[in-house]
């Protein structure tokens, strides 16, 4: 294994891990800035986590019945999944090419992972995926919604087989929208169907990234259980005190949000008419991209100062592939610039 490494972005535009790319304007950081300065930081956090676990339930709309629990981003609610599920013989199934972090969790706390590739258009194989968990009874199965790194929805009559199948062997399903923001599509409307379904969102690509606040909705009983091996006070006054200043000046971030889907529109397009480049239909606040050669691509991009994700040895599907995150149009247009030189 090797530690999450985060390359340098020092002086770089910034396009490799799907952060929105807008500031608060300086009015509302100064007023943060003095909400955040009164906190009393003496003390432990306190009961107020739970107006944001209420502000997030109602943002959600989350169902009747369901409860809400919060992490220290989406990483440490599933390392706590992998946690609360650790049985003798329970693993862990999803899709791959994926988020690393569901093979991680899983190999961190000695549970067995089980990755079924996408077809080469990175939709989900239906049959491999229900075989897969007839024969090894997964414990979970995440399936990202939009995945990450390729950005594409899945269908959804795919998804409704797998989540009865893992229901009937007695698993739970973990839909991940991290991406939802920039979605055409949520499943919070089919979430009350199912007992054996959880929710898991962030505030990372809405707009706080550097705060590290995830959040996981499912129904009251079962999120009662995970919520045993959450360690105690993992939401800092901080982090709470400013995803509740989001939610209160959530226009901002809903007008930040349809800048960037109409930019993503946009440079789809560009990418779409460079020769040599094959574009993916994104459904989040990234693109995938195979450019003839991944490596050397990458390299020139960096030298001319745009910083991208180069995932061509993430899996064999990916070969040759970078991964855009959607910039501002000024670095947007820098990037394509940069991208035309280094093909």
């Amino acid at each position: 294994m090797h530690a999450y490494a985060v390359q340098d972005a020092r002086g770089m535009v910034k396009l490799d891990a799907m952060e929105n790319p807008h500031r608060l304007p300086p009015g509302l950081q100064a007023e943060l800035g003095r909400r955040l300065g009164a906190l009393a930081l003496n003390r432990y956090p306190d009961a107020r986590v739970n107006d944001l676990r209420a502000a997030l339930a109602g943002f959600a709309a989350m169902p009747e019945g369901f409860d809400i629990m919060l992490g220290n981003g989406s990483d440490e609610l599933i390392s706590l999944l992998a946690l609360a599920c650790d049985l003798p013989g329970a693993s862990i199934l999803a899709p791959v090419p994926g988020f690393v972090m569901y093979a991680m969790s899983a190999q961190l706390q000695g549970l067995a992972f089980h990755g079924v590739p996408l077809t080469p258009d990175f939709e989900l194989d239906e049959a491999a995926i229900l075989a897969a968990i007839r024969e090894h009874k997964p414990s979970i199965v995440y399936l990202a919604y939009p995945n990450n790194p390729t950005a594409n929805l899945w269908d959804d009559a795919a998804i409704e087989a797998i989540v009865d199948a893992q229901g009937r062997q007695g698993g739970l399903v973990v839909m991940d929208e991290a991406y939802q923001p920039f979605s055409s599509k949520s499943y919070i409307d089919r979430l009350a169907r199912h007992g054996h379904v959880l929710l898991l969102r962030t505030l990372s690509k809405f707009g706080l990234a550097g705060v590290r606040l995830g959040y996981l909705m499912g129904p009251r009983a079962l999120v009662a259980e995970i919520d045993k091996v959450r360690p105690p006070y993992n939401i800092s006054v901080l982090n709470y005190e400013c995803a509740l200043f989001a939610l209160e000046h959530i226009d901002v971030f809903a007008t930040q949000a349809l800048d960037i889907r109409e930019q993503r529109a946009i440079l789809s397009e560009a990418l779409q008419n460079m020769p040599d480049v094959r574009v993916w239909r994104s459904d989040a606040n990234m693109i995938l991209m195979r450019v003839p050669d991944a490596a050397k691509t990458f390299e020139g991009l960096k030298a001319r100062g745009v910083l991208v994700k180069n995932v061509s040895k993430m899996h064999p599907l990916l070969a040759n592939c970078l991964r855009l995150t959607v910039g501002t149009a000024q670095e947007n247009a820098k990037m394509l610039a940069a991208l035309q030189q280094s093909l």
